[in-house]
């Protein structure tokens, strides 16, 4: 590079490597995070559990996390899931009657009663109700074998492979089981759905059945007992222990965690969290585009480059970022202003994490050449090139 232009085809380097500005920042900053309040890793009551950082796909920390175990009522997060993907949530239904009555929690559903899907949500995912359960699997598939099948289908796409469904409430079943570490992106696929979000957030709803109003409560204690907790939810059979998958964001990090089979599994989430938090941060990515390229053939020598908006991303801290800056070694013109020519490719390890498109910040036009002259020119520019390689 001489004076911000490229002069290379494609260039791979870490950032801290090209600019040593870079590489105080980079390596001081996380090597700082990573020494200052690092905790050791919990001893925790339940059996398996995993604890899973959604947008980069991080494993933070794991005890037995692949063992398929009953999940009880968090099955629930499935069948709220499939729900929103597959109702319309203002939509008023009729409550089928082989939907009622049903063992366990219930909000009291009876056959018949109308009441909208998104009532229904609430009544599941706060009352963890299991009529509800059955009621919204019955509006999708015309059993409660048949919506089971549907689970299972779901579950492969979402990649959780340890799972078996079999009832749509959590309600023991042979063969009903997941993993923790397929709980825990299950959680994620239900916090990108915004009305499952917010419902699995709420401590309370009011709800309306057959022109009756009811209010149910969230039976996530981790709502008020940890800050930034932000769902999702809680099981609980004889045969399965108790269960959670929770969700706690903090300085713009997202964790997950699932657990199975615990005892104390309230104080389970509250230390992996206090843990991992003081594993990962966010960061800007750095932005390392080159300010302009070289231009043959145009009415200027070099074109401007502007990076599409940098994001940020979550990384383990002590990570270097390693920045592939792609570019031609050189552009013919013309070149119109906010054309692609090139991309910046960001990662960690053998993770991706982003690739930035850079553009032209400008228009070049085409100088005027006798044909002749271009054709010289860029037969001369190719075999120099192929020299090169």
């Amino acid at each position: 590079m001489r004076n911000g232009v490229i002069g290379l085809r494609k260039t791979r380097w870490a950032a801290a490597l090209v600019c040593p500005a870079l590489l105080l920042f980079y390596v001081g900053a996380y090597t700082s995070n990573a020494t200052a309040s690092v905790r050791a890793a919990p001893s925790i009551s339940s059996l398996s559990a995993v604890v899973y950082e959604p947008q980069s796909g991080l494993v933070l920390y794991e005890k037995d996390a692949r063992t398929a175990r009953p999940m009880a009522s968090t099955t629930k997060l499935m069948t709220a899931l499939l729900a929103v993907e597959n109702l319309v949530p203002n939509s008023t239904v009729t409550v089928p009657s082989a939907a009622v009555p049903v063992e366990g929690t219930q909000i009291g559903l009876k056959a018949g009663d109308s009441i909208t899907v998104r009532d229904l949500l609430a009544g599941l995912l706060l009352e963890s109700g299991n009529d509800t359960a059955n009621a919204l699997a019955l509006l999708m598939d015309d059993s409660l074998p048949s919506f089971a099948r549907r689970m299972n289908r779901r579950a492969l796409e979402l990649g959780m492979t340890d799972s078996v469904f079999v009832t749509p409430s959590g309600l023991d079943k042979d063969g009903h089981s997941a993993s923790a570490r397929d709980m825990a992106l299950l959680g994620a696929a239900v916090l990108r759905q915004p009305l499952l979000a917010e419902l699995c957030a709420s401590q309370t709803a009011t709800i309306s059945v057959s022109g009756s109003q009811l209010t149910v409560h969230n039976h996530n204690k981790l709502l008020r007992l940890y800050d930034g907790t932000i769902g999702l939810k809680t099981g609980f059979t004889k045969k399965s222990g108790r269960c959670l998958v929770s969700a706690v964001e903090r300085d713009g990090v997202t964790l997950i965690v699932a657990t199975l089979n615990g005892g104390d599994y309230w104080n389970d989430h509250i230390a992996l969290y206090d843990y991992a938090f003081t594993l990962v941060h966010r960061e800007r990515l750095p932005d390392v585009a080159p300010s302009a390229c070289a231009v043959m053939g145009g009415e200027a020598s070099t074109v401007a480059i502007k990076a599409d908006e940098i994001p940020s991303c979550v990384l383990k801290n002590g990570e270097t970022v390693t920045a592939a800056v792609e570019l031609p070694r050189r552009l013919w013109a013309p070149i119109r202003v906010g054309q692609e020519i090139g991309r910046v490719r960001y990662t960690a390890g053998d993770r991706e994490l982003a690739v930035v498109s850079l553009r032209a910040a400008e228009t070049v036009g085409e100088r005027a050449l006798p044909p002749w002259h271009v054709l010289l020119w860029r037969s001369f520019c190719t075999l120099g090139d192929t020299l090169l390689q």
